[in-house]
């Protein structure tokens, strides 16, 4: 299926000159003068080599077509990756170089969607948004206003975050996983 290179996303899969990549980063470059491009950056399925590619944004790109399942995570050892799917009840095992950057954000029982082509997993996206808890963070300093002035935090899954200063030690906080960025103090 072809599709504009502007709308490729992390974890997308691209067939180019007969081979798979999956897509590891994508960003859209829109200079004031001239050729608005997409950069991606992907990994070739077939040997984990790693490529780069430039479109322009309005350029055609063959998506490949995958199967792609929710699945949930349910425990790492040193196999990988275990994830069953929770209408058969199937497990599959999925390797440190598929899980890539994603392996931070596991926690158990989270659904994922897991990317295969011809029974081989291929590729894995996480939630957009995750709940973490902020293991650790410096103390508020008297005088800090209010106006975007965020501090330094460690997560419990290991994650460096920027976070506003009346969030504490032990608070329970929404991340984005596209950026690892703060989005909200959870809801629960």
């Amino acid at each position: 299926m072809k599709v504009i290179a502007s709308s490729l996303r992390k974890g997308n899969v691209v067939d180019m000159d007969g081979r798979l990549y999956v897509v590891l980063k994508a960003e859209n470059f829109h200079p004031g003068k001239g050729t608005p491009t997409t950069s991606v950056d992907m990994r070739r399925i077939s040997d984990g080599v790693k490529v780069s590619e430039r479109w322009k944004t309005t350029d055609q790109v063959e998506k490949a077509t995958v199967d792609e399942r929710e699945y949930d995570f349910l425990y790492e050892d040193g196999e990988g990756y275990h994830f069953m799917e929770p209408e058969s009840y199937e497990q599959v095992v999925v390797t440190e170089d598929i899980m890539g950057g994603n392996k931070v954000y596991l926690q158990e029982g989270m659904r994922v969607w897991l990317k295969t082509f011809e029974g081989n997993p291929i590729a894995l996206e996480v939630p957009q948004k995750i709940t973490v808890e902020i293991t650790e963070t410096e103390p508020v300093v008297k005088g800090q206003t209010a106006s975007s002035s965020y501090k330094p935090a460690m997560t419990d899954n290991g994650l460096r975050v920027m976070v506003p200063p009346h969030i504490g030690t032990g608070t329970r906080i929404v991340i984005n996983t596209d950026d690892d960025s703060y989005v909200e103090r959870a809801r629960d």
